[in-house]
């Protein structure tokens, strides 16, 4: 599975965010309390729902530790931050370069990003850059179904030598 490399300018998004570990995973939280409420954001570009990752010192899979705490947000994108709903938040992602992966299967299944960061990444020409991780939940998205599709998008720069 190859992914496609693409170099995005910034994004803005509303959204919730939490604070969790691996251990203590409180994503059906954040989505449960984000998803009721996502009808009243306004100047929204499309209808996709991001999860975003936002990890602290992650250089590859050997660092997803069970303790490893990180940030989540539950958000969509924006055209501007003028009419933010009572309980959600801005957020803005620097754009970059990322290589995006097309995944199909349960959410549950982690063997796309062992295969992500274990067998993709050391054999391509980048590594992983220190910003935001995250999926994009289309129309396809099927939560945890067999048949359920997203994008995986990991931030990446060229190696360096």
């Amino acid at each position: 599975m190859q992914p496609r490399i693409e170099n995005i300018p910034p994004k803005k998004f509303i959204g919730k965010r939490l604070t969790m570990t691996f251990a203590n995973n409180r994503t059906l939280e954040l989505f449960r309390s984000f998803m009721p409420e996502r009808s009243n954001l306004k100047n929204v570009l499309g209808n996709n729902v991001f999860c975003i990752q936002s990890y602290q010192n992650f250089h590859g899979f050997d660092d997803l530790k069970p303790d490893m705490e990180f940030e989540k947000w539950a958000a969509m994108e924006v055209s501007d931050f003028s009419e933010i709903p009572a309980g959600m938040e801005s957020f803005t992602l620097a754009g970059g370069l990322y290589a995006v992966f097309h995944y199909s299967g349960p959410s549950t299944d982690t063997r796309i990003f062992e295969y992500i960061f274990k067998t993709w990444l050391p054999d391509s020409g980048y590594s992983v850059d220190q910003r935001p991780h995250f999926e994009i939940l289309g129309e396809k998205y099927r939560n945890n179904q067999p048949t359920s599709e997203e994008e995986i998008w990991v931030p990446v720069k060229l190696k360096t030598v």
